[in-house]
């Protein structure tokens, strides 16, 4: 039985979408579809299929909201929701966990305007307790950067990181970005890659970021997920693996390659140990 339609609150409610099974709707989300005087939907062609695939009738006024206009309606959403309710809706999971909704939700704080939450399905959380991996401390860092340049960087700043890190890549992307995880990381660090999560052909594989990346090169489809398990705790600090780069240097080894080498084999950070090895050439 749905709650009355005065249960819904004014304000800015962000309302999280099934994954990819409606039957993962709640009832407070049918309950808010039907209810919501304005929706600020990410794609209203796919907000209109969720609620016709949940037998729920929209009878609220649907405005797009996505990456590139939500800037702009911010005013407009917010003279609303200063009268009504305006549901923030995406098209799967929770809105601005990497999804608009953010420029919104900041404004109406500011504004001393009401937010809530009406919670469900995430993929973070749904591919962190697949994953069979040490997930008790996690961070989520959004999409994997596209440019190899930077996603060599941010993946060598997880090099010594503990907690296990979950993020989102594009099916087009996972293969080269699997491989370069290998490379930086070291092929034995554990992973699982959850693909097409809640859905018909839902997939989750775990293993070794080598087994992983061999894997991924027949190509995957959909969304992705993954999950790196955490760094074992550091014990070597840069300054103690400045002799064994030298070594490698002295032998004819190209400085970034002896410290990606010394660095991985000593679970440090290569960064950390090339900029020593820099810092201590400079001042001898």
């Amino acid at each position: 039985m749905h709650t009355p339609r005065e249960a819904l609150p004014h304000g800015v409610v962000l309302a999280a979408t099934p994954l990819g099974n409606p039957a993962d709707a709640s009832e407070r989300l049918k309950f808010a579809l039907a209810s919501a005087p304005v929706i600020a939907s990410e794609d209203t062609r796919r907000t209109k299929a969720l609620a016709q695939a949940l037998g729920v009738e929209i009878t609220g006024k649907i405005i797009s909201n996505f990456d590139h206009n939500e800037a702009a309606r911010v005013e407009q959403l917010l003279d609303l929701a200063r009268h009504g309710t305006v549901l923030v809706v995406t098209d799967a999971g929770m809105p601005i966990v990497s999804d608009p909704g953010l420029p919104l939700v900041a404004a109406a704080h500011d504004a001393e305007i009401p937010v809530t939450c009406i919670p469900g399905p995430s993929a973070v959380t749904t591919a962190l307790a697949l994953s069979g991996l040490g997930v008790g401390k996690f961070i989520f860092d959004g999409f994997a950067p596209r440019k190899n340049g930077q996603r060599r960087v941010w993946l060598d700043s997880l090099l010594s990181e503990q907690r296990a890190v979950c993020f989102f890549e594009s099916p087009h992307r996972i293969a080269e970005t699997l491989a370069v995880a290998a490379e930086v990381l070291g092929e034995d660090r554990r992973a699982a890659v959850a693909r097409e999560l809640t859905k018909t052909y839902e997939e989750v594989r775990r293993g070794s970021l080598g087994e992983l990346a061999q894997w991924a090169q027949q190509g995957l489809r959909g969304e992705i997920t993954v999950v790196l398990e955490g760094a074992e705790q550091q014990t070597a600090k840069p300054e103690d693996l400045l002799g064994q780069v030298s070594a490698l240097v002295e032998a004819g080894v190209r400085l970034k390659d002896a410290a990606g080498q010394v660095a991985q084999a000593n679970k440090a950070s290569k960064k950390q140990l090339y900029d020593a090895f820099l810092a201590y050439k400079s001042e001898g």
